[in-house]
């Protein structure tokens, strides 16, 4: 397992729709690559384009922070149902380090997948899971949190974090 090195934003691949990961060793070390990655940034989730690897894989641990480990690897996830409800709270993204948004996403989802296993899992998330779900997502079809901003707001973030070192 190794470190691999976090695009940072404005990277064009991070804007960037990712194809189809294919289960195999290589994808394997990958997600080995990505947890290590995402725990030691440290960080809830983290999306193949983040790394530069432009495959619909993402991993993610909404736990972690508070003492307890919840990690999953989703290969190729889709969401299958959003709720209505909504809920709006704070969003930092590892490629835009320094800067959080008050983001508005689906309260709830159901999220289908493949795990390491090759095994299709569906799962309901809510809460930080939802949100991180949701965030990671948005990573392989290529965007940013910055993306579901108003653009007053958008404007505003966006030059902070050019201002940023």
């Amino acid at each position: 397992m190794s470190l691999r090195p976090i695009l940072r934003w404005p990277d064009p691949r991070l804007s960037q729709p990712c194809g189809p990961a294919v289960p195999g060793p290589e994808l394997d070390a990958l997600i080995r690559d990505m947890f290590e990655t995402m725990y030691d940034a440290p960080g809830r989730g983290l999306a193949g384009p983040q790394v530069g690897a432009m495959l619909r894989v993402f991993v993610m641990d909404a736990g972690w922070k508070d003492g307890e480990m919840t990690p999953r690897a989703c290969i190729n996830p889709r969401i299958l149902w959003m709720s209505e409800e909504t809920a709006v709270g704070p969003e930092g993204c590892l490629s835009i380090p320094g800067v959080t948004a008050q983001v508005r996403r689906a309260a709830r989802l159901r999220l289908g997948y493949t795990d390491l296993d090759g095994a299709a899992q569906e799962v309901d998330l809510h809460g930080a899971e939802a949100i991180v779900a949701q965030h990671e997502y948005d990573h392989l079809d290529g965007l940013v949190h910055f993306d579901r901003l108003e653009p007053e707001t958008r404007a505003a973030l966006m030059a902070d974090y050019g201002a940023l070192p």
